[in-house]
């Protein structure tokens, strides 16, 4: 293999540890990553300030903080924000750091199509917070935007809230589609010698099957927010029950793409975790090839779920049976992650720094979430709970008490290598309790407000479902505190925390054996894999080039 120096950068006007280039146009996917990170996270405060506004109207039974029409652009916004410019971005943002890393590649292997994708994400925020401007205010039919409510246009303004929602929507589905070519190719192509598909960390196997769905599945969406919008604006009848159109077809549309779109997002978040565990109980990952696998098993499986989320959309009763069957057959696979997890867990030499905290308080978060979502999969079940508190509980266990405290432990875990410094790990575990108990005492009471009959989107209910909203609320308003110490601990630790060593966590990977942060191009010299990923305690090396770096015991 041939050395390069790094006067053989390609990636002109760059300096690193210059601040400048994160508000370049950047092609070096380490520098977007971050960037996506950055910007995900300014719009996660976004939305939280969102959903602090709808846990506000709901502590009391009243409709008394807001106007009912603000507090449906709120949950509408919520769940956009939420979705588009946080957990998507912010996933993407971690694959763009680490999958070149990973495989012992120099970047992407389109780097001004990875850097066009990302100025796309910008675009979309402003979009959607610009929509608070027009006459009418934001999108207000939630962020499923189901016709005929979505079509509905009070204003006669040819610009209102939901045509601003359906462009945003538009343009991040054509960003994540350049971004799924991107990965893909990347990580067929651009492995180094001696990587086989069975010898790639975890994290790129769950990128890679995660980027197959948005290929398959996010065009459904694409077109169908394309075709909404020309309801909306040209006068045609997709969706338009009023000229003949057929407002399920879009049902179809939306959840062919969105309900696989939660495996686009928890499957990096399956694949941070069999990063993390490994390292912080210093044990080979249990089955590793069989882990690997599973993670393909849930892209293919995806495809064939969408109906269950429409069991009272008039779907025949044959119908429900098979898509009750297969989204039940989703367990299996992930149910092998969680068993793998556990048994390298056992027995380990467990180091509970921040990272493996967050990582085990989401596998906890996780296997709730799992055993409602089985619950919600029986017809029988998601009919009697069908657009109540139970759907929302279950949602948010996944969505925000998996995958944001798998990012919260990713972003602790490799913070070292992107920044060059160490973090406060005091501060970094009063996160994450604050995190955890908030969590917690926010999602768990709506389950049985749910399982009550509370409705979903309401600003006001009935005085018997007070008790269980506020202890709601409060949950919310310390997860809305719980960033505070994380926000203080990232800032002042990148400005002047502790220099880190290049492998602070003595971790096995490709993106350890470079410097911390990495030079521009990577590797001077591309690695030769020799073994595979995870071998605590064994005694050959990862790579033909690097012996030095052994397998940690």
């Amino acid at each position: 293999m041939t050395h390069i120096s790094v006067t053989d950068i390609s990636h002109p006007g760059e300096q690193p540890g210059s601040w400048k280039k994160y508000f370049s146009f950047s092609t070096d996917h380490k520098v977007i990553g971050i960037q996506y990170l950055v910007t995900s996270f300014i719009f996660f405060l976004v939305g939280g300030i969102f959903a602090m506004v709808i846990r506000g109207e709901l502590i009391t039974p009243e409709s008394d903080l807001v106007d009912r029409t603000v507090y449906n652009g709120m949950f509408t916004m919520h769940g956009t924000v939420m979705l588009f410019l946080w957990t998507f971005p912010s996933l993407v943002g971690f694959a763009n750091y680490l999958v070149p890393l990973m495989i012992g590649a120099r970047d992407m292997a389109f780097p001004r199509l990875n850097a066009v994708a990302f100025w796309m994400v910008p675009v979309v925020g402003i979009l959607l917070m610009t929509s608070f401007l027009v006459p009418g205010g934001p999108a207000q039919a939630g962020w499923w935007s189901y016709p005929p409510v979505s079509l509905q246009n009070p204003t006669g303004n040819l610009i209102n809230g939901q045509v601003v929602w359906l462009l945003a929507v538009a343009i991040s589905g054509v960003s994540s589609i350049m971004g799924a070519v991107n990965f893909v190719t990347t990580i067929v192509k651009m492995r180094a010698p001696g990587m086989g598909f069975f010898r790639m960390p975890l994290f790129v196997w769950a990128v890679f099957s995660a980027q197959i769905i948005q290929l398959f599945g996010l065009p459904a969406l694409t077109a169908g927010a394309v075709m909404l919008l020309l309801d909306l604006t040209a006068g045609t009848a997709f969706f338009n029950p009023s000229h003949g159109g057929n407002p399920v077809m879009f049902q179809h549309y939306f959840w062919f793409y969105s309900h696989p779109a939660v495996y686009v997002i928890i499957l990096p978040i399956f694949g941070i975790f069999s990063e993390i565990f490994p390292v912080y109980a210093r044990k080979p990952l249990f089955g590793y090839k069989v882990v690997a696998i599973s993670s393909m098993l849930i892209a293919v499986v995806s495809g064939i779920v969408w109906v269950h989320h429409m069991y009272v959309s008039g779907t025949p009763g044959w119908m429900r049976l098979i898509f009750m069957l297969t989204t039940m057959f989703v367990s299996v696979p992930t149910g092998i992650k969680v068993f793998a997890w556990v048994a390298t867990i056992w027995g380990g030499k467990l180091r509970l720094d921040t990272a493996m905290l967050f990582s085990l308080g989401g596998l906890i978060m996780f296997v709730f979430a799992g055993i409602t979502g089985i619950m919600l999969s029986s017809v029988p079940v998601d009919v009697h709970v069908n657009n109540t508190y139970f759907v929302v509980g279950h949602f948010h266990y996944v969505l925000f008490g998996t995958v944001t405290m798998g990012l919260y432990s990713a972003i602790y875990h490799w913070f070292p290598k992107m920044t060059g410094r160490m973090y406060y790990e005091g501060w970094g575990k009063l996160h994450f309790w604050l995190t955890f108990i908030g969590t917690n005492l926010n999602f768990l009471p709506m389950h049985p407000l749910g399982l009550q009959g509370m409705l979903r989107r309401v600003s006001s209910y009935a005085p018997e479902y007070e008790f269980w909203n506020i202890i709601a609320s409060l949950g919310a308003f310390m997860l809305g505190m719980s960033t505070l110490p994380f926000i203080f601990n990232m800032v002042i630790s990148w400005m002047q925390g502790e220099k880190a060593p290049d492998n602070p966590w003595r971790a096995i990977g490709l993106e350890w054996m470079v410097s911390s942060p990495p030079p521009v191009e990577n590797f001077e010299q591309i690695p030769i894999i020799i073994s595979e990923p995870y071998g605590y305690g064994k005694l050959e090396p990862l790579t033909a080039n690097n012996p030095a770096l052994k397998n940690a015991d």
